[in-house]
């Protein structure tokens, strides 16, 4: 009887085997892909289900992707908050919020768009400044930096760095890297962050993940960010 490596070029055959062997290590990446990355459910809400050889071989394919290091969960768009004054690249389809922060004492309104891939959150949050005089930013680029790097338990260190403005230009912002321990379970935490001020706007675009991100994906989401 035919098997599914009789069917497949030579070439592809060792391909296929090893990322059988690997299969139950990727169950659910493949559970998100094939179902439009709806929430897992347990083995009791499904029948099973009979494979095809194709579809076998469809997910052999995309396992060797995953392999490979090309990561199906990043899937980027560009996001144009024309509210808020920006835009940038996130993996996901953004999420909305919004939440009040005191600053010196002063309530404020906080607006974030978080979209989670791979084990990070992407995330822009937006602060709304009562004025843009140099002194209230100022305050408020404080703020964030010192919050971020209390969430895991380091000092807050940053290093200067260009914002890109949409028309053309730069402005200047703050940049961090952080490594430490968050929460009640003292996980380990990796935070990439840039904070920069611009009229009566003071923005944060952080990645926060359970592990340091490949470079290439912490490029795309800082290098995309521009300010109107």
């Amino acid at each position: 009887m035919p098997t599914i490596f009789s069917t497949l070029p030579a070439r592809l055959v060792p391909m296929l085997q090893t990322v059988l062997r690997v299969l139950p290590v990727f169950a659910q990446i493949l559970v998100r892909l094939f179902s439009g990355f709806a929430p897992y459910r347990s083995s009791a809400d499904h029948a099973p289900r009979a494979h095809s050889p194709g579809r076998v071989v469809a997910c052999a394919f995309v396992l060797g992707a995953v392999l490979s290091g090309c990561s199906p969960t990043f899937d980027w768009r560009t996001i144009m908050n024309n509210d808020n004054g920006y835009s940038i690249d996130l993996p996901a389809k953004p999420g909305n919020d919004q939440r009040a922060v005191q600053i010196d004492g002063a309530p404020m309104q906080m607006a974030m768009q978080t979209a989670e891939a791979g084990d990070a959150v992407f995330a822009v949050g937006t602060i709304m400044l009562p004025d843009e005089s140099e002194a209230t930013q100022r305050k408020a680029l404080d703020f964030l930096r010192t919050g971020l790097a209390r969430n895991v338990g380091v000092a807050p260190q940053a290093h200067a760095v260009q914002i890109p403005l949409a028309a053309g230009g730069k402005v200047l912002g703050l940049e961090m890297k952080l490594s430490g321990q968050a929460g009640s379970d003292r996980e380990a935490r990796t935070v990439y962050a840039r904070l920069v001020a611009r009229g009566r706007h003071a923005y944060q675009a952080a990645i926060i993940a359970s592990k340091p991100l490949p470079q290439e994906q912490v490029d795309q989401f800082f290098s995309s960010f521009q300010l109107y």
